[in-house]
């Protein structure tokens, strides 16, 4: 036992002379976010379009309904997915659950290119969105223990751009490719990434050691559910997830509600890539801003700003106008920086052997009440008045975070193991 810990130990002090392959398993975890953050919201851009064709002429209230479906369950496979396969990777290791993650994303995004009905796409939309949150978990795990210390957050920082990154491809596929269905087989791209990563990556030594161990002393046994810092984490990322996926969810419907005398296919992919964008910016700056200010002080920023900029935005805009362009732009700054910071600590609060599985609820709690919230918000448009005062009211989690952070205490030390 003694030996092996040694060897693992010389494994991880010599990290830094992998360059090569400490950067081909960051190219992999970014592409693999990538992946998932134009999958995940390829669908919301062509949304209007899927839904009225697969309506069958149904009512506006029918398209409304179908929409809910298709974002919810996605949602809710999205959470489940992210804390199942978080419990998961802790039981057999990091690079066979990202492998088999990536392959089923892919497949399943290709599949809804033949749906003959929205219930078919409802139904793997939910079967793709169970391991886009594997995906988003086991990324920022694995690179939480192989990357050395000293770079760890601007790295993971960058890395966490990815989801943006895909947001912004997302745009640019639905102004260069009308047919929806021709879009989705963007889903070659994680099946591709899933040979490579079978193939190439190499199990983290961390895990490894926490699962020798595990096997060696059975009091070294943590639970998932139990851990300290458990419910900081979840509460935290949750309560930013709310808005943010509400904003990335529903923002296209919110624009062409707005337009008057446009098909509005322009408008909403250049919404998506605003947004991409603004948290592609926010995301690289996110880890040079915490060594600055310190995370508590850079989340504070991001959950004011964004809920700022979401006031002026939802409350007080009635018609389309090119100044929501840049308020866009700076609401996804604010989103990136908040992805970025939060991508990278909350990996770390949480010991080897539990911290995907940890990591995967504190990542995905939140999205549960976003799901709920998603799946209601056609009978909440109808009962509020429109599409700008439901996404109000779900940017009012925003205030829930604020001042919790304010309030709270972190915890005091990061599990760096």
């Amino acid at each position: 036992m003694e030996q092996t810990i040694t060897i693992a130990s010389n494994s991880e002090m010599g990290r830094d002379r992998i360059s090569a392959y400490l950067w081909s398993v960051f190219l992999i975890c970014f592409l693999g976010n990538a992946s998932a953050g134009t999958i995940s919201t390829i669908a919301s851009v062509y949304l209007p379009v899927i839904a009225d064709q697969l309506a069958s002429a149904g009512s506006a209230e029918q398209i409304h309904e179908i929409s809910a479906y298709i974002n919810a369950l996605y949602l809710v496979g999205w959470a489940i997915g992210g804390m199942s396969w978080g419990i998961i990777s802790d039981k057999i290791g990091r690079v066979k659950s990202l492998a088999m993650c990536l392959a089923s994303v892919g497949i399943f995004t290709i599949c809804v290119s033949y749906a003959s009905s929205w219930e078919v796409v409802v139904v793997l939309r939910l079967l793709g969105g169970l391991a886009v949150g594997g995906v988003m978990v086991i990324t920022m795990t694995l690179l939480s223990e192989v990357w050395p210390s000293k770079t760890r957050s601007v790295v993971m920082g960058v890395v966490s751009i990815g989801f943006p990154v895909g947001i912004f491809s997302s745009g640019l596929v639905n102004v260069w490719v009308n047919d929806w269905r021709q879009a989705f087989f963007i889903g070659v791209l994680p099946l591709i990434l899933a040979a490579v990563s079978s193939v190439h990556l190499k199990e983290s030594s961390k895990w490894k050691l926490s699962q020798l161990t595990i096997a060696g002393d059975n009091s070294q046994k943590n639970s998932h559910f139990k851990a300290p810092g458990l419910v900081h984490g979840a509460v935290v990322f949750g309560t930013m997830l709310i808005a943010l996926w509400s904003a990335f969810s529903w923002m296209p419907t919110w624009v062409q509600s707005l337009l008057q005398e446009s098909s509005g296919q322009t408008e909403r992919g250049s919404v998506m890539m605003i947004l991409g964008f603004g948290g592609i910016i926010g995301g690289i700056l996110s880890g040079w801003i915490v060594k600055v200010i310190g995370v508590r002080k850079s989340t504070l920023v991001c959950f004011s700003g964004a809920l700022g900029i979401s006031i002026l935005l939802y409350g007080f805009t009635r018609e389309f106008s090119f100044w929501i362009y840049p308020a866009i732009t700076c609401l996804s700054f604010f989103f990136g920086i908040s992805q970025g910071l939060l991508s990278f600590y909350i990996p770390q609060l949480f010991a080897v052997e539990i911290r995907a599985g940890a990591t995967g609820f504190c990542f995905n709690a939140g999205r549960v009440i976003t799901a709920v919230a998603v799946f209601s918000l056609g009978s909440l448009v109808m009962y509020l008045g429109g599409y700008g005062n439901a996404l109000l009211l779900f940017s009012g989690f925003l205030l829930v975070g604020f001042f919790f952070v304010l309030v709270s205490k972190s915890p005091s030390q990061l599990t760096n193991q």
